[in-house]
Order: C-alpha cells, then sequence, then structure tokens
C-alpha cells in the first residue's frame, strides 16, 4: 500500500496557480495525496478566472482560499513531504523558501492574474497556466515514489519544474 503524501503549493498571492495545482493534485491523486495551496503575500481573494478553469475542468471549486504560508508552519499544521512553488521567477516574483524536512522543487509558472488584454486573451491565460500545471503534476504522479532515492527522487522533481 503506498503511504499518503501531503504536498504545499506556493506561491506569491495564492489567488491562481497555487490554488489551479491543489484542485488538480487534490483531484488526480486523491487516493494517495491530500494537496495544499498558500503565498507569501496572500492576494485575499480566489480570481474568479481560477475558479472558472478549475470548473470547466469538471473539478470541485469548494472550499478555496487565499491564505499565508505562516498557516502551515503551525505546530497543528499537517507534516508536509512536498513543497511546490509555482510562482515564476522570470517574472522577477519573490517566492517563499519553505524551511524543513519535505522536498522542495521550483515548477514556475507565468502569473495568469497579470494577463491583460481581451476576455479571450485572458481565458487562455488561465487555461496555458492549467495545462502546464496539469501535465506537471501527471508527470509528478507517475514517478514511483516508493522505489527512488532521495537523490533520484529530487532529480525527478526537480526535471518536471522544466516539462
Amino acid at each position: 500500500m503506498m503511504p499518503h503524501y501531503n504536498v504545499l503549493f506556493l506561491c506569491t498571492g495564492n489567488s491562481a496557480r497555487s490554488i489551479i495545482a491543489e484542485a488538480i493534485m487534490n483531484r488526480k491523486g486523491r487516493a494517495n495525496f491530500t494537496a495544499y495551496s498558500a503565498a507569501s503575500h496572500p492576494a485575499g481573494i480566489v480570481r474568479p478566472e481560477a475558479l472558472k478553469q478549475i470548473a470547466t475542468a469538471g473539478l470541485s471549486t469548494d472550499g478555496f482560499s487565499s491564505k499565508s504560508w505562516d498557516e502551515f508552519a503551525k505546530p497543528d499544521a499537517p507534516q508536509l513531504h512536498f513543497v511546490f512553488t509555482v510562482c515564476d521567477n522570470a517574472a522577477k516574483e519573490i517566492c517563499p523558501v519553505w524551511p524543513g524536512q519535505p522536498m522542495t522543487a521550483h515548477w514556475g509558472v507565468p502569473d495568469p492574474a497579470t494577463a491583460v488584454g481581451r476576455p479571450e486573451e485572458i481565458d487562455r491565460a488561465f487555461r496555458d497556466t492549467f495545462s502546464i500545471l496539469d501535465r506537471r503534476i501527471a508527470l509528478f504522479l507517475s514517478l514511483p515514489l516508493s522505489t527512488l532515492d532521495q537523490l533520484a527522487l529530487q532529480k525527478e522533481i526537480d526535471n518536471i519544474g522544466h516539462q
């Protein structure tokens, strides 16, 4: 039987990318993974375009909120096994560094919340974000976690961030 893993997706605002990743992981990995999301500087709201993209994929939009990553440093917080930052370095965003024992990797994705233009262009930015995160999470879920040593697993999760 495969162990159960807790995964935290971190971003700057926790209004789009990390929320989308949480939704995807909780659906695709629900048998063995529980996903959470948080931010270094929470926006305080979840972008309606992110919720629309989640709903369009047939995933639940219930229970999402923009929250601080400090919630996951409290003594009663779930023990984390993996922490993935999904903020985009190319956009010069400040991504939090997670201290402690979980394995970490940077899976930077451009921020769809900064997209400008016609409504269909903004929708495309959110759709692209969803697609990138969906692909990366599928790759992660296909890893043989029980047979990889720490070094090999770290290399694999780092590589996924470039997919």
